[in-house]
Order: structure tokens, then sequence, then C-alpha cells
């Protein structure tokens, strides 16, 4: 059963299954969520063990909805996983950086005094459809058994093998060289960091995320999420 935000969890049986849409807040991991929530409902409930799972990681730096399953419930991810989702985000020409995103300092820089609307909207239509990316190294894939950001973390030389996703909408919003608006509608396995990666090398300026909001999971929608804090009123 899920749960909005707004719904009462006054008398819900977390055991048999509840799954709640969640606002992931900046600078927590998804497992920061899951933990947090995890640890409520044991002192809520008054009990030691209570499984909680989440069905898609957002990165770190990354807000927006999370899908966390409870109790019974935690049966159900993967069919949650396998849902399209919707992204809004903001990138920033000119530079790239190790983890394609905000979380390591600029490495790279390159000119953008010859980027245009023009340009931009010729890039963006080579990005929908089937497209092939790969992963960040700063990523929860695992190459060889390990999680690709712990063996970056670590200085370890390896390579992510390239895969095949499928970009359903990609709209750009806004345009401030050097900084684009955009939101994405795509399947499950993008990365956006990939995508913002890929675009900026594409128009030869390179490019990398400053943030990213996920605002949709299948047919669930981040405007019927929870905050943490609103949880803990409800929980604790």
């Amino acid at each position: 059963m899920i749960i909005h935000k707004n719904e009462s969890l006054a008398n819900q049986n977390f055991l048999s299954g509840v799954t709640l849409l969640v606002n992931k807040p900046m600078g927590w991991t998804s497992f920061d969520v899951v933990g947090k929530i995890r640890g409520m409902l044991r002192k809520k409930l008054e009990i030691k063990k209570i499984k909680v799972g989440h069905a898609g990681t957002l990165d770190p730096l990354a807000t927006g909805l999370l899908i966390i399953a409870i109790g019974k419930d935690t049966q159900k991810i993967n069919t949650y996983q396998e849902s399209d989702k919707k992204y809004s985000g903001v990138m920033r020409l000119g530079a790239t950086t190790p983890s394609a995103d905000a979380e390591t300092e600029p490495d790279r820089f390159f000119p953008t005094d010859h980027i245009d609307a023009a340009l931009i909207e010729q890039t963006r239509l080579k990005f929908i459809g089937k497209i092939t990316q790969i992963p960040p190294v700063f990523s929860a894939v695992k190459v060889d058994g390990m999680r690709a950001y712990k063996m970056a973390r670590e200085g370890i030389d390896f390579e992510i093998k390239s895969r095949e996703v499928e970009v359903f909408e990609f709209n750009i919003n806004h345009i401030a060289v050097p900084v684009i608006e955009f939101t994405v509608h795509c399947q499950k396995g993008t990365y956006i960091r990939s995508l913002a990666k890929d675009f900026g090398e594409t128009m030869g300026s390179g490019a990398y995320l400053t943030s990213l909001c996920r605002t949709a999971i299948g047919a669930y929608e981040l405007n019927d999420a929870w905050t943490l804090d609103e949880l803990e009123k409800e929980l604790v």
C-alpha cells in the first residue's frame, strides 16, 4: 500500500507492508534515508528489526523522489525499479569533473564562445531515443564485484562497459550559457550525469551536472512525497 504525504500513518500495519514516497534531501545517500526511516519505525513499533528498502538509488548531491518499501512491501521493489524516471536538472558547460557532477572539482576546461541556441537544439535532438552511454566512474555500478565509486575513490584503474538506454523526452527549459536547465524522461538505468557529460562533449564544450532532482518514478510523483521532517512528526 502506497501512502502519500498528508495521509495518516497512525493505523498502518508496517510489517504487513507499506510503501512511502519520500523526498530525499541533498547530501543524504539513499541508504541514509533508508536507515533514518528504519530507525524511526524501530522506535515507534518498539521492535529490533524491520525490513526497509528503496527502489532506485539517487546520488548524494541529487534530490527528489525515492520509493521506500517497508515490511512485506520490500518484495515489490523490483517492480518499482523497472519504471521509467523523470528528472529536472542543471548542467554547466565549459568544464568537466571526474564525477561528472559537483562532487569533485573541475579538471578540464573548454571554450563556450561557439555555443548558441541552434547548436544546443541540434545536440538535444541527438540524445532522444535509444542512445549508448557509459555510467560515471563515481557510480554504484559493479565492476568485478566492487562498486565503481569505491574503486574510483581508491585510485584503482578500471573500465565500465557502455550500455544502451532510451530517452523518451529531453527538453531544454532555459539557456544562460554556460548554464543550461533541462528536464528528462528516460528509461530506468539512464545516468543523467553521463547524459550531461556526453551532451557537453558533443558540443565541444564539456559539461557537468550542478543539480539534479528526480520528479517522478512511473506514475508516482515528487509532489506526493513526504519530507523526512514530516515523517518524523508522524512516526516519532
